[in-house]
């Protein structure tokens, strides 16, 4: 099977900070709500966030070669409910804070809430990335005035439902349909194209098959021009494969992101790092033939 070396992307400016994607780079996820699977029982005492705990994580990532933190503070799961717009933003702002206060590295924050947009972007963050691809009502005027980078993800439907018999009639092309009628927006809002990432939304309303095609065809996405973010660590499709549970998936997120990286991604986000960066940096160090 052939498939695509990754191209030279674009530089971007990120409230002060340059994410560089001329080669493809590793986004660190930080959930910082008490259901998550990942961060969940190690990030809160009770209730309350630790935030001593989240810097920690935050530190460890971006000395394992994290080159953005993506910070969310909603569930996005398979059958999450919402949370108000006070509790994500109580969640997630005081961490945005710290972290570009005390850390050199691309703060992004994961929401669809346009208020939280707005604020995540005074207090320092660098990127938002919405799974929702500013449809909320304000959002894309929100994210206007943030003026940073945003990411467009595809959802077909809400958390709550969207894993209930999803149905495409090509999964590929309604997907690059979708993205490109969300780019057109950003463009009548006065969103510049070259502010925008895009992000197929692997798990978001999709069967096994829907995300097995996706990734193989990934470089039809890519060719829409703009730089891809693809998150497959630990996800169901892995299980579903495979028959892991969450914390048997490492290998097989591994391999899903250099395949992703070989088809055409810019930006990898994943739960583990340092696994994350040797992975791609061996991918690299193969497509450009360093001399050690």
């Amino acid at each position: 099977m052939v498939v695509t070396q990754y191209s030279a992307g674009p530089v971007l400016e990120c409230a002060g900070r340059r994410l560089d994607l001329s080669r493809p780079v590793v986004m660190g996820i930080i959930n910082v709500t008490p259901d998550s699977f990942s961060d969940g029982a190690t990030l809160y005492r009770g209730s309350n966030l630790d935030i001593e705990r989240a810097m920690t994580r935050a530190r460890e990532m971006v000395a394992s070669g994290a080159a953005i933190l993506d910070i969310g503070g909603e569930s996005t799961r398979p059958g999450a409910s919402p949370v108000s717009v006070n509790e994500e933003m109580d969640r997630v702002l005081p961490l945005v804070a710290r972290i570009a206060a005390e850390l050199e590295t691309v703060i992004s924050v994961d929401t669809s809430t346009p208020v939280l947009m707005r604020e995540a972007a005074n207090a320092g963050a660098g990127l938002l990335n919405d799974v929702r691809a500013l449809t909320r009502e304000g959002a894309l005027e929100a994210a206007a005035a943030a003026n940073v980078p945003i990411c467009l993800m595809h959802m077909q439907g809400e958390p709550g439902s969207m894993q209930v018999a999803p149905h495409y009639d090509d999964v590929v092309e309604d997907v690059c349909e979708y993205l490109q009628s969300r780019i057109a927006s950003c463009e009548r809002q006065g969103i510049a194209r070259n502010r925008l990432l895009l992000d197929p939304g692997f798990g978001f309303g999709k069967s096994v098959t829907h995300n097995l095609k996706l990734l193989r065809e990934l470089p039809r996405l890519a060719a829409i021009g703009l730089p891809l973010v693809v998150s497959l660590s630990r996800k169901s499709l892995i299980g579903k494969l495979l028959g892991r549970e969450v914390g048997q998936r490492l290998p097989a997120s591994l391999a899903l992101a250099v395949l992703a990286a070989q088809r055409g991604a810019a930006v990898i986000r994943t739960h583990d790092v340092a696994a994350t960066v040797d992975a791609v940096s061996m991918l690299m160090a193969l497509e450009e033939c360093v001399d050690l």
